[in-house]
C-alpha cells in the first residue's frame, strides 16, 4: 500500500490529489492487487471514487484484484450502499464472479449487509446464481447466520431448498452455524429437514455433531427424522453417545427413536456409549429403552410426569436412593445385582452395558447401585409402589431376609408409608 493507495483508503481526497498532480502512477497496485478504485470503494469514500472515475484517466472499472474481485464486489462485501450505487451508476458489470464463483449477491448476503442486499436484489441479479461449490446466496446468507438476510431473500423468490455440489441445503448451512433463527426462517418456508449431504447427513447430524441443542429441539420439533442414518450408518443419536452430549441424547431419547439401530460397526448407541466410558448415557439409554417397552404395553396409560432420563437428584427421592446404596454396597451378592436386574427384565444388552463400566473385586456394588437407580426410574415412571416392588424382586432372587427386612423397616416409619427406610 503506497501513499496514493493509503490516500484512497482513508479518504484523503486533497492528498490523492496532489500525489496525482506530482506524477504519481494512477495504476499501481497493493500486493493483493487492490487498485485506487478497490481502496475507495471498500471503504465506502464517494468522493474519492467520482475523482478517480471523472478526473483519472483509463481507469478500468471492472479491473479485478488477487481474489477476482471488482471494485464492486468489494463495496458489497463490505456494505458501502452509497459506493455501489456510484458504481452501478457509472455503469459496472453487475453479473462478475470473482475467482470462487461469488458473486457480489454471494458477498452481501454472506457479511449480513441488509440495505446492499435489498439493493442488489433491486437491481436484479441472479437469486439462483451459484459459486464454484454450488452455494447460492441463500446458502451464504443461512450459513453467516443472517436471518434478517434469509428473509429478504426467500420474498425475493430465492430457491429454499437449493442444493451445493455435496447435497448441502440452505438448512444444512444454518445447523453448521447452529443459528437457531435462520433455521426457522428455512423451516417456515417449506426447508425440508430431512434433506441429507454428500455424507448421507442431514441438517440434524450436523447440529448434534457440533452440539447445538436449541437447534437439535427446533428439528426435532420440525419432524426431522430423528432415525436418519449417515453414510457411517450413524443416527443423531449415535453422535450424541459418541461425543457424550448429554442434553441432545435426551432431547433425542424423549422423541422416541429406535435403539436397535445399528451403524457399520455393528454397535447400537447403547454399544457406542458404553464403549467410550460415558457411563451416565449409557444409564439414560438403558431407561429409555425400559420405558419405550413398558409405554409399548400401556399405550392407554402416560406417566404424567415431564419425562426425564438423566439422573435423578430430586429431593423426594433421596432416601430412597439412600436405601438403594447400602443394598448394592452392603447386603447384595456379587452376581445377586444380575439376577435382579433380569428378574425386572433387564435384557442382557443392558447388563452388558452396565458391566463394561468399572473393574475390579468390588466393581459390582457400582453396577447393582446403577441398575437399581435405573429400576427406580422405570418404577417411579409407571407410579408403582416402590417398597412393593423392591420386596418383590428380592423375593424372587432368594433373599426373603433382605426383603423382610424392607418390609419392617417401612412399616416402621408410617409418614412414608410408600417408601423404604434406611437399612
Amino acid at each position: 500500500m503506497n501513499a496514493l493507495l493509503l490516500s484512497a483508503w482513508f479518504g484523503h481526497l486533497r492528498i490523492l490529489q496532489i500525489l496525482v498532480n506530482s506524477g504519481a502512477k494512477i495504476h499501481c497496485e497493493s500486493k493483493d492487487g487492490l487498485t485506487l478504485l478497490h481502496c475507495a470503494a471498500q471503504k465506502g469514500h464517494v468522493p474519492v471514487l467520482a475523482f478517480i472515475m471523472e478526473d483519472l484517466e483509463d481507469v478500468a472499472l471492472d479491473h479485478v484484484d488477487k481474489l477476482g474481485r471488482t471494485a464492486f464486489h468489494r463495496a458489497a462485501e463490505h456494505g458501502q450502499l452509497d459506493a455501489l450505487d456510484f458504481l452501478v451508476g457509472s455503469g459496472c458489470d453487475h453479473s462478475v464472479k470473482d475467482k470462487e464463483g461469488n458473486t457480489a449477491l454471494h458477498l452481501a448476503a454472506g457479511r449480513g449487509h441488509m440495505a446492499v442486499l435489498q439493493r442488489l436484489v433491486d437491481i436484479g441479479l441472479d437469486l439462483e446464481e451459484q459459486n464454484a461449490e454450488g452455494l447460492t446466496a441463500l446458502h451464504s446468507a443461512a450459513g453467516g447466520s443472517h436471518p434478517d438476510c434469509v428473509q429478504l431473500l426467500l420474498r425475493a423468490g430465492s430457491t429454499v431448498n437449493a442444493l451445493t455440489q455435496k447435497n448441502l441445503s440452505c438448512l444444512h448451512y444454518a445447523a453448521l452455524s447452529g443459528s437457531e433463527d435462520v433455521s426457522r426462517v428455512l423451516i417456515h418456508a417449506g426447508g425440508c429437514a430431512n434433506v441429507v449431504n454428500h455424507q448421507g447427513a442431514s441438517p440434524l447430524h450436523l447440529a448434534v455433531r457440533h452440539n447445538f441443542p436449541a437447534l437439535v429441539r427446533l428439528l426435532i420439533n420440525s419432524d426431522s427424522d430423528v432415525n436418519a442414518m449417515d453414510n457411517r450408518q450413524q443416527t443423531p443419536l449415535h453422535l450424541a453417545a459418541e461425543h457424550a452430549w448429554q442434553d441432545i441424547a435426551e432431547m433425542l431419547l424423549i422423541a422416541g427413536v429406535d435403539l436397535n439401530l445399528r451403524d457399520k460397526q455393528g454397535k447400537t448407541a447403547l454399544a457406542v456409549a458404553a464403549r467410550s466410558n460415558h457411563v451416565s448415557l449409557v444409564d439414560m439409554i438403558i431407561k429409555a429403552d425400559r420405558f419405550y417397552r413398558w409405554e409399548k404395553d400401556h399405550p392407554s396409560d402416560p406417566s404424567g410426569k415431564s419425562l426425564s432420563f438423566k439422573q435423578d437428584h430430586r429431593q423426594e427421592t433421596q432416601q430412597l436412593r439412600s436405601v438403594l446404596w447400602r443394598l448394592a454396597s452392603r447386603y447384595l451378592q456379587p452376581r445377586e445385582w444380575k439376577k435382579l436386574a433380569y428378574s425386572w427384565e433387564f435384557t442382557e444388552a443392558h447388563v452388558d452395558a452396565i458391566e463394561q463400566q468399572w473393574t475390579g473385586t468390588r466393581s459390582y456394588q457400582e453396577h447393582g447401585h446403577r441398575m437399581l437407580l435405573i429400576w427406580l426410574h422405570g418404577v417411579a415412571t409407571a407410579g408403582e409402589n416402590p417398597s412393593k416392588a423392591l420386596f418383590e424382586g428380592l423375593v424372587a432372587i432368594g433373599r426373603r431376609d433382605l426383603a423382610e427386612n424392607i418390609r419392617k423397616k417401612a412399616n416402621a416409619a408410617p409418614s412414608a408409608p410408600r417408601r423404604c427406610t434406611a437399612m
